[in-house]
């Protein structure tokens, strides 16, 4: 994935939105990634496809998947589930 800094964006956005038009961009804010930058075409895949890797809105979460989480959410807080830590 190709990766811009916040500056970049303010002096090349049509070099970094021709990019995102093709895949998503990173945008890094000191050398950190903070945004993600994607075709709409893009996104509304994400959204609206039966992906696993799917993207939800606030609010937005199936309950059986808010259920899923929960039981997993609630493994970790008691420290287990990290069976890939040695």
């Amino acid at each position: 994935m190709r990766s811009f800094t916040t500056s970049d964006l303010n002096k090349q956005v049509g070099e970094i939105t021709d990019a995102a038009r093709k895949a998503p961009v990173i945008i890094t804010h000191h050398r950190k990634p903070k945004f993600v930058l994607m075709s709409v075409e893009h996104y509304d895949r994400l959204r609206t496809a039966d992906d696993p890797r799917r993207a939800y809105g606030v609010g937005e979460t199936p309950d059986d998947i808010s259920a899923r989480f929960a039981v997993e959410l609630d493994k970790l807080a008691r420290g287990e589930g990290y069976d890939d830590e040695d």
